[in-house]
């Protein structure tokens, strides 16, 4: 029988992308999404792109009662957690909301695999809790910390996560640190989709790609990189979804956790990415220059091979990869 796993946020960009791979894996996989953040035509979507229907319920991570009733009519063996606030520019505003949602949210779900005796946890981290790495490329061994109420939470959450751990073996956890995740699926029918001016990099050049925005500001060109903007380290969405069924399996099979880097080892600068999606889009794409944004640093990218190791898991995608796909994507939504 196939395993029975919950998919909180799996209406989201990365939560639907992983519901894809986890189907094709032979998971049978219910969504729990508030849609805060996510289009309820996902879920349309899902169905075209897998053949068959979605379970999918509309609701809140904090509702305890409604995660009791998923787990008791599914049998939910095990969970990948993304439902989550994740802009760090808000999370400077509204602290609290950020703490409530994404702490009080994880363990209103750790309570009910708790009570339903799943003890089975792939949780959605970020390389936010590396705060400004002092070395590249970033390992896992690199000091934690955190430089905005966003990456607090994440932090607090896998620290959160090793206490459990350490309480009682029965309990077995992936935290997954994801540097960049970009690009969209290969059908261009599900992808990154902002309700409003996006926080990352590859959505905003999308946006100015199909006019909904006027220009890029660069934030900075006297970085000390190849071209002198910043570099981070960007993986395909795609792959990363590869991960958590990786990580997953690895639950499964070994009952022990693993914290893990997801991203390729590979820098790619503002100014690789802008040329890689002009030449994905076939036209040009206005930008200009701005000075450095406050906290930013020259370039991150990671050591993944820790993930390779443990996990099996290597990125198979590369930038134009993610380019073509997000613009197959954002066009098709364009004139659609």
């Amino acid at each position: 029988m196939p395993k029975k796993v919950l998919l909180t946020g799996g209406a989201g960009f990365i939560g639907s992308h992983t519901y894809v791979e986890l189907v094709k894996a032979g998971f049978d996989v219910v969504i729990l999404d508030n849609f805060s953040n996510a289009r309820p035509d996902v879920i349309d979507r899902l169905e075209v792109i897998t053949g068959a229907p979605v379970a999918c319920y509309t609701g809140d991570v904090l509702d305890g009662t409604l995660l009791d009733q998923i787990f008791t009519e599914h049998k939910i063996e095990a969970a990948v957690h993304f439902a989550a606030l994740k802009a760090v520019g808000e999370s400077a505003e509204i602290p609290l909301d950020y703490m409530n949602t994404n702490i009080a949210g994880l363990y209103s779900l750790l309570r009910t695999m708790e009570r339903g005796g799943c003890t089975r946890l792939v949780f959605s981290s970020s390389a936010t809790v590396y705060g400004q790495p002092d070395q590249l490329p970033v390992t896992e061994t690199a000091p934690l910390s955190y430089t905005n109420p966003y990456g607090f939470t994440k932090l607090a959450c896998e620290q959160s996560l090793e206490q459990i751990a350490a309480s009682n073996d029965k309990w077995a956890f992936g935290i997954l640190r994801y540097f960049n995740p970009a690009g969209a699926h290969e059908t261009a029918l599900i992808g990154e989709d902002p309700n409003d001016i996006p926080n990352n990099l590859m959505p905003y050049i999308a946006k100015v790609a199909t006019g909904d925005l006027a220009e890029l500001s660069v934030f900075g060109n006297d970085y000390d990189t190849q071209d002198g903007t910043g570099v981070r380290d960007y993986i395909h969405v795609s792959d990363l979804a590869r991960g958590h069924v990786l990580s997953l399996n690895a639950l499964l099979e070994t009952d022990e956790s693993h914290t893990v880097n997801l991203g390729t080892g590979t820098g790619y600068s503002v100014l690789d990415m802008l040329h890689a999606y002009k030449k994905a889009a076939g036209h040009p794409l206005p930008h200009k220059f701005a000075p450095r944004r406050a906290g930013d640093v020259a370039s991150v990218y990671a050591d993944p091979s820790l993930a390779r190791d443990l996990l099996g898991f290597e990125a198979e995608l590369g930038l134009d990869d993610m380019c073509v796909s997000s613009w197959n994507w954002v066009s098709r939504r364009k004139n659609t």
